[in-house]
């Protein structure tokens, strides 16, 4: 499920607080198809190439956005998703989803080749996850959990943290404290490896990064903010008064700017 421009949230229990961020980027499905960053090719074919069959399972497939470059390349894919709102969605793009949380989900006896979660893996209990995703991959099948980090220019982002700041949204975290440095998904995959390795059923955790950019333009970047866990929950005042200062930062450089991305993760394949 691009990268927001908010810190990522801690791995951890299901709290009420955590169901309810979780489940509400389908409050505007279309919006956030829209606006989220995919995926560099380079990462998608490295994955492609490895997958020992065609069978794919998409935990958190939200919209589609990290299933398409696999169904493009001819993978056929099963989404499982929390929030119905984005299944729907994704249906309606062509794509078969179960609505479920993974840990509680029914495979029925699936087996498939690869498992991949694309910015959506912090929301999984990354014990019972890996438990479960044990549990259907077949052997030599490969578990690939990936997210986008996202680095606005240095005095671009200090701009939006003292616009963020200025607010008093209520919000426990300045989603621009950290845009500067990288390593903001380390702890949740250093969470996953742990989960991943107390299975004792698939080989070595490798990690991923893959660095790329994109320019991206005032309008875009209001829209991808406004989709962004936390946010996204704000009173309608407080949104707007956020993305108008913004806004306003961003026209003030030309209406555009290049956001640096670096896609990390990591994969590890599924014992014999």
């Amino acid at each position: 499920m691009v990268t927001t421009p908010a810190s990522p949230p801690s791995q951890g229990g299901a709290s009420p607080q955590r169901r309810e961020m979780a489940e509400s980027f389908g409050d505007d499905a279309a919006r956030y198809d829209r606006t989220r960053p995919h995926y560099p090719d380079m990462f998608i074919d490295e994955i492609a190439r490895r997958l020992p069959g065609r069978a794919i399972l998409d935990v958190g497939i939200g919209t589609g956005i990290s299933s398409r470059p696999f169904s493009d390349r001819g993978f056929t894919v099963l989404g499982v998703e929390a929030d119905p709102r984005m299944a729907e969605f994704a249906r309606l793009q062509g794509f078969d989803v179960e609505v479920a949380r993974f840990e509680d989900w029914d495979a029925a006896g699936r087996m498939f080749d690869g498992l991949i979660s694309g910015q959506a893996w912090h929301w999984v209990d990354p014990v019972a996850g890996a438990a479960r995703a044990a549990d259907v991959l077949r052997p030599g099948g490969f578990l690939v959990l990936f997210w986008n980090e996202a680095r606005p220019p240095a005095e671009l982002a200090a701009q939006f943290g003292k616009v963020f700041a200025s607010l008093e949204t209520g919000l426990p975290f300045n989603p621009w404290a950290t845009a500067l440095r990288r390593g903001a998904y380390n702890g949740i995959i250093d969470a996953a490896e742990a989960g991943i390795q107390a299975t004792n059923a698939f080989h070595p955790f490798e990690s991923v990064a893959v660095d790329w950019e994109a320019t991206i333009s005032r309008d875009a970047w209001l829209e991808q903010t406004s989709t962004s866990g936390g946010i996204n929950r704000l009173p309608q005042e407080k949104l707007e008064a956020l993305l108008a200062g913004l806004g306003a930062t961003i026209d003030a450089i030309g209406g555009e700017f290049v956001l640096a991305y670096t896609t990390v993760g990591g994969i590890a394949e599924r014992r014999g």
